[in-house]
């Protein structure tokens, strides 16, 4: 069997640091990759003059499995963002972003176990038609759902419930207001749900599911939602459990998927080995899961948990006073 190429996207600001703090413990606990590093964002910039250098784009395609840092998009540069970019390059229509509550963070909940499965590819969120008047008075934008895309994402949120063993898939939805395009989706994610008999269907609507999410979290198990709503609810979700540090995010094609940390490249601490790597390391778990390598991924998360649960050597935001490399180091001795 040929070894396993990883397309690696170090990233900007805190990128690198937490990036080699990931790869240092995938090789600990045996992982044997090749590794292909590739630049996008203003590292990317800098050195090409583009944010995605189409050599990055190629090597996304060939190895199909990536490993990504945060990247900084400029403002107002005319290009909307890398991350969108690259989800409707590769069709990477689903986006998982699972929050697990760790003993020792600074959560208010202590059992929280949600996967959000957000549509990665069309509605609002997809920046469709946006123009603005030339006197600025007025600005509109359009939400395009299709029945295809509703259909295979919340497929996809069944089939994963069902292999990971989860109880219940909940839609969130508008469909009360927004009678087409959220109305189609929860259509078909009723459609869809009755074909999973094994499996607890809910719907709610977005606005109360907020207000749940904050006063009684434990009810859910995965949601599903379009994307905007799931880019808003899915960060919702890692506020309970600790913050975006504490939360990985995994863009899922038919046959190529991004893992990522879903923080943004903190360049205020950049360089100073501040760093909580663990939303990357999490998105590494989440990519062995994905190759089914579930053992390795398994024993990385014990790692995790005990290192944050016992404040062994924690960052700042854990409530420690240690760095990136500290961290890592405690995490590699118990591997």
């Amino acid at each position: 069997m040929s070894k396993q190429t990883i397309t690696v996207i170090k990233g900007d600001g805190i990128g690198p640091s937490i990036i080699d703090s990931a790869l240092a413990i995938l090789e600990k606990v045996g992982c044997d990759f090749d590794y292909e590093f590739v630049d996008a964002g203003l590292t990317a910039l800098e050195k090409t003059g583009e944010l995605l250098p189409q050599e990055t784009l190629d090597a996304i395609a060939r190895n199909k499995v990536s490993l990504k840092g945060p990247l900084t998009t400029p403002v107002g540069e005319g290009f909307t963002s890398i991350n969108v970019t690259l989800r409707k390059k590769f069709d990477l229509y689903a986006n998982l972003r699972p929050v697990l509550s760790f003993k020792g963070t600074k959560a208010r909940y202590e059992n929280i176990d949600i996967l959000t499965i957000r549509e990665n590819t069309e509605g609002m969120y997809s920046g469709l038609g946006q123009v603005t008047s030339e006197d600025g008075s007025e600005a509109e934008a359009m939400s395009k759902i299709t029945r295809e895309g509703a259909e295979r994402i919340v497929t996809f949120a069944y089939e994963t419930a069902r292999r990971e063993g989860r109880k219940k898939v909940t839609a969130f939805h508008k469909a009360n207001i927004l009678k087409s395009t959220s109305g189609l989706f929860l259509k078909v994610a009723r459609e869809v749900g009755e074909r999973y008999p094994d499996i607890e269907s809910a719907e709610m609507i977005v606005d109360n599911a907020c207000m749940q999410l904050v006063m009684n979290p434990e009810q859910f198990d995965v949601i599903v939602t379009t994307n905007l709503f799931g880019d808003i609810i899915s960060d919702l979700c890692a506020g309970l459990v600790g913050g975006l540090g504490m939360a990985p995010g995994a863009n899922i094609g038919k046959d190529c998927a991004i893992f990522e940390a879903v923080h943004g490249s903190a360049p205020d601490i950049a360089g100073k080995n501040l760093a909580n790597p663990t939303s990357v390391i999490l998105a590494s778990i989440q990519m062995l899961e994905y190759l089914d390598m579930s053992d390795k991924a398994a024993r990385i998360r014990a790692a995790i948990k005990d290192v944050i649960e016992t404040g062994d050597r924690t960052t700042r935001d854990l409530g420690g006073t240690h760095g990136t490399t500290d961290f890592t180091d405690a995490v590699l001795e118990r591997l």
